[in-house]
């Protein structure tokens, strides 16, 4: 029965009216994408350092997205919606060779339009209506709407804090899950961090999954940075740890971030499990990549010296301007968690909320925005145990403008700082 007040819509569709998924940061972004900041054009122009795109590497993707070969005319016909086997066969090619330590058949590889369809098509299958997924945080503020929207389950936050370092223990983990108010299904584990670009030890992820064992409980390795590592610590996929993944190990990765093609939307999953592939192939018409997609993506991942090449050059990149960001907030007084992985780095601006309160954080992410033109992802909707934190990407766009977006940045504190 439609909601009073919201002509012709369902009660579900009257709350995604009222509450909408997006989170009020994207929504500001999309708002002022189209007058973005330009060194001569438009030099205090919008700069974006919420959205999780890597926008570093595209002067080396577009050559290879556009090659001179036509593509074959299968690409313009139905195929297995979790994708094509030649596509599924050479990601697990390029996988095994790049991040995972070892090769997947086919058949345990499926491919849906982004990782967060990958995520809901997947907890669909291995979560009931109500039951808790165990999210460590802070955390990407995406697992919320990938999760609950039309998933219907409930995150249960694992928090780390600030006093800490954001260290996660599975003292932490059992402490969530004896307190969750409902049935606990499943952990989702980034590695490497989103928004604090670390990268978990081999020991610490054979921890997470021994913890996951004991408990019987799914465990979903989100490695959508693995390749993004630019630090001392090397990534260690839940792959390389044991020989088998299990029933209940499953590991998730997309083109959107190590490869800044986010626009594409292909996400993929790993899974041994043979009835959680299928069941997600039963979900995947609604949510399947294009052909041609798939083509021009296997077409760049076949090239392995391209390959090779472009992944130096994401490393070099990515630690430059790492580097030169952190060098400007440190110059600004603004404090920061060291990265080491990822796009991110977190800043510490809870000197400058006038309470600290969530209402504070809001009003001060907004006198960002208004003043400064820049827009960061506030620490509530990453879910921070305390507020006044914020998450800066710094691949989001030239380094040249988010060090002038930092510069503003900064003139904005000032006066806090002052008081």
């Amino acid at each position: 029965m439609p909601v009073p007040g919201t002509p012709a819509l369902s009660r579900r569709g009257a709350q995604l009216v009222a509450n909408p998924p997006m989170a009020e940061y994207i929504g500001e972004h999309f708002a002022r994408a189209h007058a973005a900041w330009h060194p001569e054009h438009d030099p205090d122009g919008y700069v974006a350092m919420c959205i999780a795109e890597n926008k570093l590497m595209t002067d080396l993707l577009l050559p290879v997205l556009r090659p001179d070969a036509a593509p074959p005319a299968r690409v313009l016909g139905y195929d297995a919606m979790v994708g094509s086997r030649a596509f599924r066969a050479q990601l697990a090619t390029f996988m095994a060779r790049t991040f995972l330590s070892r090769r997947f058949a086919p058949e345990q590889v499926a491919v849906l339009a982004g990782a967060g369809t990958v995520l809901e098509a997947l907890f669909y299958t291995i979560a009931d209506p109500g039951d808790g997924v165990l999210v460590p945080t802070p955390s990407y503020s995406g697992f919320w709407a990938d999760l609950e929207t039309r998933d219907e389950l409930g995150i249960v936050p694992v928090p780390c804090r600030g006093e800490d370092g954001f260290r996660l223990s599975t003292d932490d983990l059992d402490a969530a899950l004896d307190s969750a108010d409902r049935p606990v299904a499943a952990l989702l584990f980034t590695n490497p961090d989103n928004p604090l670009g670390r990268v978990a030890a081999a020991d610490d992820v054979a921890a997470i999954l021994a913890w996951a064992d004991a408990h019987r409980l799914h465990v979903v390795f989100d490695e959508i940075y693995a390749l993004s590592v630019f630090g001392d610590t090397p990534f260690t996929s839940a792959a390389a740890v044991r020989p088998s993944l299990g029933e209940r190990t499953h590991i998730v990765w997309a083109f959107s971030k190590d490869f800044g093609a986010s626009g594409l939307r292909c996400g993929v999953l790993v899974s041994e499990n043979e009835a959680v592939v299928a069941a997600v192939d039963g979900l995947a018409y609604w949510g399947a990549v294009s052909g041609h997609t798939q083509w021009l993506l296997e077409q760049a991942i076949t090239d392995e010296a391209w390959v090779d090449h472009y992944l130096a050059e994401l490393r070099d990149r990515l630690g430059a301007a790492y580097r030169s960001v952190a060098a400007a907030l440190d110059a600004a007084g603004i404090p920061h968690v060291t990265a080491e992985a990822g796009i991110f780095v977190l800043c510490d601006l809870r000197p400058h909320l006038a309470d600290a309160t969530w209402e504070a954080e809001r009003a001060l992410w907004r006198r960002i925005l208004d003043e400064a033109n820049v827009n960061l992802t506030p620490g509530a909707a990453c879910r921070i145990a305390e507020p006044g934190f914020f998450r800066l990407c710094y691949a989001a766009g030239p380094t040249e403008g988010i060090v002038a977006g930092i510069a503003r940045l900064a003139a904005v504190l000032r006066p806090t700082a002052q008081r």
